[in-house]
């Protein structure tokens, strides 16, 4: 004897999708793409808006060589400078000026340096626009100082040839742009669930492939007739 799987009384039936579930596989593929734009870019802009603001200021500083010395040679140095700038003895000099210690010094000061002239940019970023200035132009004034110590004999100077101004507008990015940024980001990820998202089969959404019952055998129907 046969038992179509289908009428077996012993199977427990297949649970119902329930409403929540159904409406949203009824909703069109757009929607999930709508919804990861508007989550992405209302959580950035919440970020841009609590974030505190940065501001950042840039004193330059040049290397000068002496009589003894050539432009070359205040290029090399220039670029050694550079790196020496945010050594702890240029930033322990710097930190009675600044008015903060030197771990506040290390992680808001850096310099950059031209392949092209020799001159070294300081710059220093902090919440406070006047601190920012005060940090840049401390630390350019130490590493002048620590030049002029060893120019006896490197032949190179250091003068500062800018000082650095205070900033009237903020360098981290406006909520607007961080907004824009996680809207961009949530777009894609929404995308990207779109595409690995199963599509449904042609049987509908939640419902089983209906399971064909076994034909009966030729030999069962023969004892039947006779």
């Amino acid at each position: 004897m046969t038992v179509n799987p289908s009428s077996d009384p012993c199977r427990a039936p297949a649970a119902a999708p329930g409403p929540a579930t159904a409406r949203a596989r009824t909703l069109p593929r757009w929607s999930l793409l709508a919804a990861g734009v508007l989550a992405g870019g209302l959580l950035a802009g919440a970020y841009g808006v609590l974030k505190t603001p940065a501001y950042t200021a840039t004193s330059y500083v040049v290397a000068v060589p002496t009589e003894r010395s050539d432009p070359a040679a205040a290029l090399g140095f220039a670029q050694a400078y550079g790196r020496v700038a945010t050594q702890l003895a240029v930033l322990g000099d710097a930190q009675g000026a600044a008015g903060v210690p030197v771990t506040t010094l290390r992680s808001s000061v850096r310099t950059a340096t031209s392949p092209d002239a020799p001159m070294i940019a300081i710059t220093a970023t902090s919440p406070r626009p006047g601190l920012a200035a005060a940090m840049a132009d401390a630390v350019a004034r130490a590493l002048t100082r620590h030049a002029a110590e060893t120019a006896g004999a490197t032949h190179v100077e250091l003068a500062q040839f800018a000082r650095a101004t205070e900033p009237t507008e903020p360098s981290s990015p406006s909520p607007a742009l961080t907004g824009l940024v996680g809207a961009s980001a949530g777009g894609l990820l929404a995308g990207l669930a779109l595409l690995v998202r199963p599509r449904p089969t042609a049987s509908g959404p939640g419902r089983p492939a209906p399971v064909p019952s076994p034909a009966p055998a030729p030999a069962a129907d023969a004892r039947a007739t006779l």
